[in-house]
């Protein structure tokens, strides 16, 4: 069996993405820590969000870390399975709202 390219260890490795460009990693962690942070949303709505989002653009690493946050930040299973429903939905929608377009060059060809 081959090697799996996804390795939850390295999920640990994220702060290490400043090693090759300190400037950029520097910045972008601190606007991830500011997005972060209790504003218009707390902190486990925003996790819940990113749980969705994780799904929704099948990172691993993400789905791991926010599943963790979304329980530390009092979120339940049932809440965070509803969020990944949330996220399915829209990437579903967004598949089909898009055969407009296609359903568009039909009646173009077929007219």
């Amino acid at each position: 069996m081959s090697e799996s390219y996804y390795k939850p260890e390295d999920l640990k490795k994220f702060s290490s993405i400043t090693d090759f460009k300190k400037e950029y990693g520097d910045k972008f962690f601190d606007w991830y820590g500011s997005v972060f942070q209790e504003g218009a949303l707390t902190a486990r709505e925003k996790s819940l969000i990113a749980l969705a989002v994780a799904h929704a653009i099948n990172c691993p690493y993400c789905m791991d870390a926010y599943t963790s946050t979304c329980l530390k930040k009092g979120a339940d299973e049932e809440q965070m399975m509803e969020a990944v429903h949330v996220a399915a939905a829209i990437k579903g929608g967004a598949t089909l709202v898009n055969s407009v377009q296609m359903m568009n060059q039909v009646n173009k060809k077929l007219m």
